[in-house]
């Protein structure tokens, strides 16, 4: 990669190596004559714990930080005060490196609300074609779904028995079997599919962005990539980006873009680096004592995240997953199948079951969305239960609460502050209380007597109780978005084509720019924006007008 000591210069610099700068950076070093430098924070995305997909319980906590940030928000208030752990992928692959593998696009009607809301080009026709180029799914190509795309689709091989019966579970109450949350239709119980290879040498292991996109790649003597590079600050010239100054091996080196440089930190860390460059809001700027180099009053606002409340239970059969001796070594042993076939129980993505539905029969999309765990998730695993067991979550898909990410500190070695606003909208807990119920009607259904055991965490069954328990175990589910949202108004940040607005040689590409949530996982969605994103980089933003990519 040769040294950065006497300073780099690149016509594309890329910052951040997670689902989105990936993308990019396979995509923009297509093209030979143009020279990319991708810059991430952490490691190269390869090690055991990113491949083997049961190992997202081994990096998901951050007890040690594996491959994750491991952030914190501020107190929230209408969660009783907590602060609420927020997990986000440290190194090539970024969270795609340590989420649970889910593939899912959200409704359509999400995209055609951003381009209503002044993101035009965004709608869902305009979208799906791109879904479809970043697509190797193992199903038959249609309408809806690619095959020759490098991110790997696959179905669940062997999915817990306990899965089927959640299915059947939630026909009971009256939720239709899906098989393609992606197709025609959302609403419905199935099961996901996921983020894997489904053949070849690498069968069973999980397809972060890195595996998909960048570590196939022969060697391109027009692509760097940094890793371990913390990203400082943006380097400025008036109103353009020349570059960025980043910290590598003890030392700081001046990193030059020729073209651009393109923002692909995430949520929270895209606004963060505007910000530590002199790009937001200026109270919150000059608050730590930066300069204001272009007041931007939108940069940070308008998080948003689906917020996650779980009923964990005690199972009555062992085949589920469990901490205790017997299922230790069960385990083991799935490690041991794993490595030779890719199948088992370590393949699995531990969220094995799914459903999309309505909490008012009147609305005319799903609202709510339930993951099912074939094991015992409290609080992002870092309590831990020894007994076999299994989960489900639901959360709300578009909720009205909105955030801010802002700094608490000009060190770029300090996290920035996060506050999601969890709640602050009384509407949200509505919703969420009709799902809980609807949740709680499906956990206790017929299907699933067999495995029921001891529910944790009960109540007496009250509106009140249920509301308090709400409050006082409510999580993330990890899906922020939305605080470098692109738009036309005054507090848009970056216009359709992803430019910053107002400044020269710079745009943002990843889940911050989503105006609002979609309906489901956000990973999909966040490597449809990095694949359409390049697309408008490498043909020059008023080169030609916003459309479908061509099949």
């Amino acid at each position: 990669m040769g040294s950065t000591g006497a300073g780099m210069e690149f016509d594309y610099v890329i910052i951040g190596g997670g689902s989105a700068g990936c993308v990019l950076a396979a995509r923009l070093s297509e093209s030979p004559g143009t020279s990319v430098c991708l810059i991430e924070a952490g490691g190269q995305g390869r090690g055991f714990l990113v491949r083997a997909p049961a190992m997202v319980a081994a990096t998901i906590s951050g007890r040690p930080k594996l491959n994750n940030w491991a952030f914190w928000t501020t107190p929230q208030p209408a969660l009783n005060g907590r602060r609420l752990y927020q997990p986000r992928g440290r190194g090539l692959g970024g969270s795609s490196a340590i989420n649970a593998m889910l593939y899912i696009r959200g409704h359509p009607s999400d995209y055609d609300a951003w381009a209503e809301s002044g993101a035009e080009g965004w709608d869902w026709n305009t979208v799906l074609p791109w879904f479809r180029k970043a697509e190797g799914n193992v199903r038959e190509a249609s309408g809806f779904h690619g095959t020759d795309g490098p991110l790997q689709v696959a179905d669940q091989r062997r999915p817990a028995a306990i899965s089927r019966a959640f299915i059947e579970a939630c026909a009971e109450a009256g939720i239709p079997p899906n098989d393609d949350f992606n197709g025609p239709e959302q609403e419905g119980a199935g099961l996901f599919q996921v983020t894997q290879f489904h053949s070849g040498p690498l069968k069973g292991q999980r397809c972060s962005t890195a595996a998909a996109y960048l570590h196939p790649l022969p060697p391109r003597p027009n692509l760097t990539v940094l890793t371990r590079a913390r990203a400082d600050r943006l380097t400025l010239e008036g109103r353009r980006a020349t570059g960025v100054l980043i910290r590598r091996r003890g030392r700081q080196h001046h990193i030059r873009a020729r073209r651009e440089v393109v923002l692909s930190a995430g949520a929270f860390g895209s606004p963060q680096l505007l910000m530590l460059s002199g790009i937001g809001p200026a109270d919150e700027l000059r608050a730590h004592g930066i300069a204001v180099a272009h007041e931007l009053p939108g940069v940070g606002q308008n998080l948003q995240d689906h917020l996650d409340y779980i009923i964990p239970y005690i199972s009555r059969r062992a085949d589920v997953v469990g901490l205790n001796p017997a299922g230790l070594v069960r385990m083991l042993r799935a490690g041991l199948e794993w490595r030779k076939s890719g199948e088992g129980l370590f393949a699995s993505p531990m969220a094995e079951g799914c459903a999309f539905l309505r909490s008012d029969p009147n609305l005319a999309r799903p609202d709510l969305q339930l993951h099912f765990v074939i094991g015992i998730v409290d609080e992002h695993m870092r309590r831990l239960h020894l007994r076999n067991g299994y989960s489900c979550h639901v959360c709300l898909l578009r909720p009205r609460s909105r955030g801010t990410v802002g700094l608490n500190s000009a060190s770029p070695a300090v996290p920035p502050r996060i506050d999601p606003a969890y709640l602050s909208d009384p509407r949200d807990m509505a919703v969420l209380m009709r799902g809980a119920r609807r949740m709680e009607d499906i956990l206790e259904s017929a299907a699933l007597a067999p495995w029921r055991g001891q529910r944790l965490y009960p109540h007496d069954g009250s509106e009140s109780a249920r509301e308090a328990d709400i409050r006082a175990r409510a999580e993330t589910i990890y899906h922020p978005v939305g605080t470098c949202r692109m738009g036309r108004d005054d507090m848009a940040v970056t216009d359709p084509h992803l430019r910053l607005r107002g400044m020269d040689g710079l745009r943002v590409v990843d889940a911050s720019v989503m105006p609002t949530l979609v309906g489901g996982n956000t990973n999909a969605p966040t490597i449809m924006l990095a694949e359409r994103g390049a697309h408008l980089i490498a043909s020059g933003a008023d080169a030609r007008p916003l459309h479908a990519a061509r099949s």
